[in-house]
């Protein structure tokens, strides 16, 4: 398994290898996701502003995509994605804080989510070419306006409740050579868990997700896709922590912003 950061340092930006045990970054050059080269360089987590880990071109995220959720709503499952498209000005670096849209004082929500990033140009894949293009997974916190989303009750407003500023944080890191049905979603709000869930629960696989979407939009490097959530979503209290913590790659953590 390998752990890729990218990071803010001196005014500079770079990306690299974390080891989790030291907590050094090997500094790394080239295109992230085409074979880079350690530069010899090495810096200290402590020593660097973390980033999103990569800036995706598309968001896309998926809603009723676990069993558990589908048989809470009574909803019936999908044999295809689900999806919305979140802005690419929603996203937000690890530690950062989440900020409700000025003139909105209604509810927002997490949803603590695994994340596929994609490593190679993806069209009307086979799954096994799909599993190919993936790089790697992240952390997702599918941040939402909820009294936005069916404000107008004759059109679901996915998109917007979900594109706020800052209503995409992921990361911290991407982590390649996961075995994606091992691994739990737990989010915590204020330190007391609300969300733990088995991947494995996931109605589409991530390949089979990748493959799908790929028959109707070409995917790139550095598309990022939230699998959907499960059980356990609460609204967002100013000045509460979230965590997504995913065993393998990481913790996500972040703040959200009183209203000034």
């Amino acid at each position: 398994m390998t752990l890729w950061v990218r990071f803010a340092q001196g005014g500079r930006e770079g990306f690299g290898t974390l080891d989790p045990r030291t907590d050094d970054i090997t500094v790394h050059d080239g295109i992230w996701h085409d074979h880079p080269k350690p530069t010899g360089d090495v810096v200290c987590l402590d020593s660097v502003q973390l980033l999103a880990p990569v800036r995706p071109g598309k968001f896309i995220g998926l809603w009723n995509n676990f069993h558990a959720l589908a048989a809470k709503l009574g909803a019936a499952i999908p044999t295809e994605p689900l999806f919305f498209l979140k802005a690419a000005t929603s996203l937000l670096s690890p530690g950062g804080a989440i900020r409700q849209p000025p003139g909105y004082a209604g509810r927002i929500a997490y949803e603590g989510e695994l994340g596929i990033v994609i490593g190679a140009r993806c069209a009307n894949a086979t799954e096994a070419e799909a599993e190919a293009a993936i790089f790697g997974h992240t952390c997702v916190n599918d941040v939402t306006a909820l009294d936005i989303l069916n404000a107008d009750p004759t059109f679901p407003q996915w998109a917007r409740a979900k594109s706020c500023d800052t209503f995409g944080p992921f990361g911290p890191a991407i982590a390649t050579g996961l075995d994606w049905s091992l691994l739990r979603v737990r989010t915590r709000l204020n330190g007391r868990e609300r969300q733990n869930y088995p991947a494995s629960d996931m109605i589409l696989s991530p390949a089979r997700i990748v493959s799908l979407l790929s028959r109707e939009m070409t995917l790139e490097p550095g598309d990022l896709i939230a699998c959907g959530t499960s059980i356990g979503v609460l609204p967002l209290r100013p000045g509460s922590t979230v965590e997504v913590e995913i065993e393998g790659i990481g913790t996500l953590r972040n703040t959200v912003e009183a209203p000034g």
